[in-house]
């Protein structure tokens, strides 16, 4: 028995509209969790720029492994192969990408020239969906983080634990 096509659209469609991250596995590198927006009928990314978020493996042309988690659970609802657009900055397409990522993009450095940036120095990506998986894997999908200079370890401060600990003073 297969499954309905428009019964799948609304699946992906649904799932990543209200999923906060979604995870892209490019041609030839790691799955990534990536913010992104849904905006008429394809998810949309920016980054690759100062400040924004990597899209390795993401080429113009090419396709894309999207996999969408419940935003309340975390865990796997559906997964979907896109084929890969990057849109030309200052485009229609472009333009109205932008504005709907501008609205979801938090703790912009420059808000004010946020599309000026991202014009200049950063690129976004359009990932239509294609086919979808209709199965899920029996197999665990859990793989070790990615190595970045974002993450430290340091000792903690001496005085952290009695801040933590201590008693409530009546």
């Amino acid at each position: 028995m297969t499954a309905d096509p428009l019964l799948e659209r609304a699946l992906v469609e649904e799932a990543t509209k209200k999923s906060g991250l979604i995870w892209v596995q490019g041609e030839n590198s790691p799955a990534r969790a990536l913010w992104h927006v849904w905006h008429e009928g394809a998810a949309h990314v920016v980054g690759d720029g100062p400040g924004e978020q990597p899209l390795p493996g993401l080429v113009d042309g090419g396709s894309a492994e999207v996999t969408v988690r419940s935003k309340d659970k975390g865990g796997r609802l559906v997964a979907w192969t896109a084929r890969v657009s990057e849109l030309a900055p200052g485009s229609e397409e472009w333009e109205a990408a932008v504005a709907e990522l501008k609205g979801k993009r938090l703790n912009a450095p420059d808000a004010e020239r946020v599309t000026v940036r991202w014009a200049e120095q950063c690129r976004v990506v359009r990932l239509t969906p294609r086919d979808v998986a209709t199965s899920l894997p029996s197999e665990s999908l859990a793989a070790a983080p990615l190595p970045t200079g974002a993450t430290t370890r340091e000792p903690l401060p001496g005085g952290l634990p009695r801040l933590l600990f201590r008693r409530k003073r009546r």
